[in-house]
């Protein structure tokens, strides 16, 4: 199973990288019988990523993941899909851009998602497509016999939105050139504080849930709640540090005039505070962990890092 699910990630996306290297080596022939397709491809690059991205990951994942009853590859390929579209952008014969400004996003771009990897084969134990998102599977228990159609736009249409959205910025980049100046080297910063405290905070995590494990295999009793580290600031500083990024990564679009590219982060960080509401729920229906994590919510700060505020005396139920 393991090596047939790494097969059918590297294979799943070369549709379109075998397109999309045929069109650089063919795109200045006007001799050639696709030459209006690639005269259309030339002048709307982002309409073609887009197109894309329809054709490969909406309907090709989708239809693998019918195959497989399994969405796990979504997850897989968010880290990727970033890097993938920011060397599209770079490499697309009509971009303009400014070098080094160029340089910087794409090293950032590559760091982000390294690390974002990692921290998705660590937690999965280093394998390729052993579970989905614990999301997917509660909608796919939600919609029932629906969910096979249903999940092509809740798994899949939908990333298409949120990743055009936040990688709006990368296209920005390079479909202008101008100067850098102290916004870029503001964004800079901005990218790398988030990268470096999303990666402290999942490696705290990870050593948490580790320890737990460890525990419950040699029969002692676990404990409920990470409240260490960064976690003593606020109840998901991952969170936190992955909006860093991706608003840093924006300033860079704003700093060239994109004023609206911010829109792209603002709806990441919306879907996020969704999900912050469903993780939880979820961890309040764990018995073992109810009242720890009702006391973390209460002194501890959700998104971003702060003093704890102090415990409040909940009311004693009255004897009737």
């Amino acid at each position: 199973m393991a090596l047939k699910n790494v097969l059918i990630a590297f294979i799943a996306p070369l549709p379109s990288i075998i397109f999309y290297i045929y069109f650089l080596n063919n795109h200045q022939n006007d001799h050639h019988i696709l030459s209006p397709l690639w005269n259309w491809c030339y002048h709307h690059p982002l309409i073609l990523a887009n197109t894309l991205f329809f054709l490969n990951i909406d309907v090709g994942f989708w239809l693998i993941s019918l195959l497989q009853s399994s969405n796990w590859m979504i997850d897989l390929y968010w880290t990727v899909i970033p890097v993938m579209l920011v060397h599209y952008f770079w490499s697309h014969p009509g971009a303009e851009y400014n070098l080094w400004r160029s340089m910087v996003v794409v090293v950032l771009t590559w760091v982000w998602a390294i690390r974002l990897t990692h921290n998705y084969f660590r937690r999965e134990k280093w394998q390729w497509g052993a579970r989905e998102d614990w999301r997917f599977t509660d909608m796919a228990r939600q919609h029932g016999q629906n969910w096979w159609w249903v999940s092509f736009f809740g798994v899949y249409l939908i990333q298409q939105v949120f990743l055009f959205g936040v990688c709006l910025p990368l296209y920005i980049v390079h479909s202008i050139n101008k100067p850098l100046n102290i916004w870029d080297i503001t964004a800079l910063v901005v990218c790398i504080c988030g990268i470096i405290y999303a990666y402290f905070a999942d490696t705290q995590l990870h050593t948490f849930v580790s320890m737990n494990e460890k525990l419950k295999k040699e029969g002692e009793a676990i404990v409920p709640n990470l409240d260490e580290g960064l976690w003593y600031y606020s109840r998901h500083p991952n969170y936190f540090g992955e909006q860093l990024w991706w608003w840093g990564l924006s300033m860079f679009g704003w700093n060239l005039g994109g004023a609206w590219v911010f829109v792209g982060a603002l709806i990441n960080t919306l879907c996020l505070a969704y999900v912050t509401t469903l993780v939880e729920k979820r961890m309040l229906k764990e018995e073992y962990r109810v009242e720890a994590y009702k006391m973390y919510q209460q002194t501890t700060s959700i998104w971003i890092p702060w003093f704890k505020s102090p415990l409040k005396q909940l009311p004693k139920e009255k004897d009737n």
